[in-house]
């Protein structure tokens, strides 16, 4: 039996976590540089706001309706989630951290009645709730995709209060006829409208087609779904997942930027980043992309530009990765353009443990370097060290007027109880 453990608006939920003033009212969470509503609340979504809509569409009706607003807080955001999944691990003898907010737990039999596992559901959002107060739906069910269903019928269908269990063929007729098929894992608005157009409107009507007729029609993806769906197990995770071929650091800047010193270090930032997650996989690249760009909204006319940068040696030295930008920066700026976002992008990588050198070319990476570096960051915190050419006066910080405190990662921001 396997079970699948979701937060319930993970990002607003951890808002009410540590600020008992807002526990009541709706929460909305918003994007990088504040931009996109990306979590609400039940009581924000009953408002009827949506998630992925533009901040600045929805900002005056917020106000007026009392939501609560608050700009993304990654870091706490990231210790709940470890916290709940530490919680989580206690009930089952294996778990996949699925996401920050899901988890799987595998159970090696699957024999007892419907009552146990609504009984374990119920311990486990008690258990979550007790210790890190995150709200969690638990949906049981024999194969992974099915306890995907389960888990949307306990927080979504009305009458299974946060529980719900798939493991008769009764049970999963009830829910998967009142699921659409774009509610099912793995089946996404593209190939929703495809079985739409094939009459297939329902998580049911999806069961009840013939397996291998929908792999010539579709894929073998899609074919596994529809066996899981009839309780044949036909997914699988590992322990460790593959290697990335592509490591991309991006993003907009808090305001536009005008300045060819101010370019340079949000690149080499961003280098920093790129370079420090591709040493995590023990990979080293061959090459790199570089760009820089307005914004396709701003009066004047839209700017972006680009350029591929090869290494001479497979690196992964964030020397070599910064130096690339700082020498991508005099093609990149133009003057009179208001940036809005640049990045970089980690391209043709590959295990440093089996990488050909070049007989001709040595290679000036320093591994005892950067092995120190990623550890003192790793203890300590991001950017605890770092190169100056990131500079130390950035205009371009990520904005985020609505934060919250670091209430578990930051000594001065702890909460204070006054007894």
């Amino acid at each position: 039996m396997y079970a699948l453990i979701d937060a319930d608006g993970m990002y607003a939920a951890c808002e009410k976590v540590f600020d008992a003033k807002i526990r009541k009212k709706p929460v909305m969470v918003l994007s990088n540089n504040d931009g996109t509503v990306v979590a609400l609340c039940r009581q924000a979504k009953a408002l009827g706001f949506k998630k992925f809509i533009p901040f600045f569409q929805v900002a005056d009706a917020a106000k007026k309706a009392g939501v609560i607003v608050r700009s993304s807080n990654y870091s706490l955001y990231a210790d709940l989630s470890s916290r709940m999944m530490d919680t989580c691990s206690h009930f089952a003898p294996e778990m996949h951290v699925y996401s920050i907010d899901e988890c799987f737990l595998f159970y090696h039999f699957n024999q007892e009645p419907d009552e146990y596992w609504t009984l374990l559901g119920h311990n486990i959002r008690r258990t979550v709730w007790k210790e890190v107060r995150l709200p969690v739906g638990v949906g049981f069910g024999p194969t992974p995709t099915l306890a995907k269903a389960a888990n949307h019928a306990a927080k979504k269908i009305e009458g299974y209060n946060g529980v719900a269990v798939l493991s008769s063929l009764e049970s999963r007729k009830h829910v998967l006829s009142r699921m659409a098929v774009t509610d099912v894992w793995g089946i996404g608005n593209r190939l929703g409208r495809k079985l739409n157009f094939m009459n297939i409107h329902s998580a049911l009507q999806l069961a009840q087609q013939n397996p291998k007729q929908m792999r010539k029609a579709f894929s073998i993806n899609v074919e596994n779904t529809v066996r899981e769906l009839n309780c044949e197990i036909r997914l699988s995770w590992d322990d460790v997942r593959h290697d990335k071929k592509e490591i991309y650091s991006t993003r907009s800047f808090g305001q536009r930027i005008t300045e060819r010193e101010q370019l340079r270090f949000a690149l080499a930032t961003h280098a920093e980043i790129a370079s420090a997650k591709m040493r995590k996989q023990h990979s080293v690249a061959s090459a790199m992309t570089i760009f820089a760009s307005s914004s396709p909204h701003d009066v004047s006319p839209f700017f972006h530009k680009s350029l591929l940068h090869k290494f001479p040696v497979p690196t992964s030295d964030t020397r070599n990765i910064i130096a690339a930008t700082a020498k991508a920066v005099d093609t990149l700026f133009v003057d009179g353009v208001r940036y809005y976002k640049c990045g970089v992008g980690i391209l043709d990588i590959n295990s440093a443990k089996y990488t050909q050198h070049d007989l001709f070319t040595t290679s000036n990476d320093n591994q005892e370097l950067m092995r120190v570096l990623d550890s003192i960051n790793a203890r300590y915190g991001r950017s605890t060290v770092h190169f100056a050419a990131k500079g130390f006066e950035q205009k371009f910080a990520m904005r985020r007027d609505f934060l919250s405190k670091c209430s578990t990662t930051k000594w001065r921001e702890i909460p204070k109880v006054k007894c």
